[in-house]
């Protein structure tokens, strides 16, 4: 299932994959890039369902750390906009530890 996020920030699925398409290509979808020493931070709205097995809401939030200690690791979520800036938040932190940690 597609799914796009509406002018309220709302998640809605859209059925029409020529919309969801034209959608996916002209928006934004970036919620959180920050950057914490060597490590970036990206935290982006997936569009399709990643929740393979079915069970459970539409996971459609991706979370990257790309350098540093934590490269490659990655967290997914469903729920809202706010849900997902708070998983970006939460994975900064962790970065953010971690470096400090690594300084001492």
């Amino acid at each position: 299932m597609n799914y796009i996020i509406d002018e309220n920030k709302n998640i809605v699925q859209e059925p029409d994959l020529i919309k969801w398409a034209n959608w996916y290509e002209t928006h934004n979808r970036h919620i959180g890039k920050d950057y914490v020493g060597r490590a970036k931070i990206s935290t982006v709205f997936l569009g399709i369902d990643h929740n393979l097995n079915r069970v459970g809401p539409p996971i459609l939030w991706e979370t990257m750390i790309f350098g540093g200690p934590l490269d490659m690791e990655q967290f997914r979520c469903a729920g809202s906009w706010e849900q997902a800036e708070a998983m970006h938040e939460e994975a900064v932190e962790t970065v953010e530890r971690i470096m400090q940690k690594e300084r001492t």
